[in-house]
């Protein structure tokens, strides 16, 4: 074999093994796009969100505000901190929270949205109320970004013609 044989054949190899190497570099694995945990991004979000959510909520119940502000972002804590055992805060001494329940986990302009419904007692009266929780990534961890009172359950039975709910207020402490 000549030089120009060898060249000829070593081009050759190099192109056949090409697409087995590129291949082998978008794999999966630990790099790339797919996140540590093996899920789909997406679906890692919704679960990721639900967690930070569900977590929050648990501490609602518990009247566990170090737990409840663990799930929040940085910027969130002043705010928290101010309000959350004010006399409107969720966790304000005059109330309890003996139910809470996660009702939807969907994607946001913002991030995941997590709509949750919570029965709010004050003695012997209740009432059910409903949240929007946006969970946001940052870094390698995601945490609550925002919180604004949600819109009420629309119902099946809706007359089309009658006009939508108005838009909520936005949350006072901005998005991420």
């Amino acid at each position: 074999m000549g030089r120009s044989h060898r060249g000829r054949f070593t081009g050759l190899a190099l192109l056949a093994l090409l697409p087995v190497a590129l291949a082998a570099c978008g794999s999966g694995g630990q790099g790339g796009d797919t996140p540590p945990s093996g899920k789909a991004p997406a679906e890692e979000a919704a679960v990721k969100s639900r967690e930070r959510v569900q977590a929050y909520l648990d501490a609602l119940t518990a009247r566990d505000a170090a737990a409840g502000r663990s799930q929040l972002c940085a910027p969130m804590h002043a705010a928290f901190d101010s309000a959350a055992t004010g006399p409107n805060g969720d966790f304000a001494d005059h109330f309890t929270v003996p139910e809470a329940t996660i009702t939807e986990v969907r994607s946001g302009p913002n991030g995941q949205e997590v709509s949750a419904s919570i029965t709010v007692a004050a003695g012997s009266r209740k009432a059910a109320r409903s949240l929007l929780f946006t969970v946001t990534r940052t870094g390698a961890d995601w945490c609550i970004s925002g919180e604004v009172p949600g819109e009420p359950a629309v119902e099946a039975t809706a007359d089309p013609a009658e006009p939508p709910p108005p838009a909520r207020a936005p949350s006072p402490v901005p998005s991420q």
